[in-house]
């Protein structure tokens, strides 16, 4: 089964991509020019877009995706939340009378 490293970007139609901790800013461009030049260095890569999760009218996440790569799972992922019991409370709820 192919294993796939994703990538999420956060773009600002503004003219600011943010990816990873590294903002790419506009230049002197056109903004369409300006997120070509950013699509086409990650497609290099071999990232594919693979969707756009609209947050504002100014703003969506773009999700890529390529199959995985040797150092792409570098960090570790922190356990799942269901995987931890909560410490159990010591007593029951409070009840407040009248």
């Amino acid at each position: 089964m192919a294993q796939w490293a994703y990538k999420v970007a956060y773009v600002d139609y503004r003219g600011r991509i943010s990816c990873e901790g590294q903002e790419t800013l506009i230049g002197n461009e056109r903004r369409s020019a300006f997120a070509r030049r950013y699509m086409n260095s990650l497609g290099k890569d071999g990232w594919e877009l693979v969707g756009i999760q609209p947050l504002t009218a100014n703003s969506a996440y773009y999700v890529f995706k390529r199959p995985a790569q040797e150092g792409d799972f570098a960090e570790s992922t922190p356990p799942a939340a269901s995987q931890q019991t909560p410490p159990a409370p010591e007593s029951g709820p409070s009840v407040e009378t009248a």
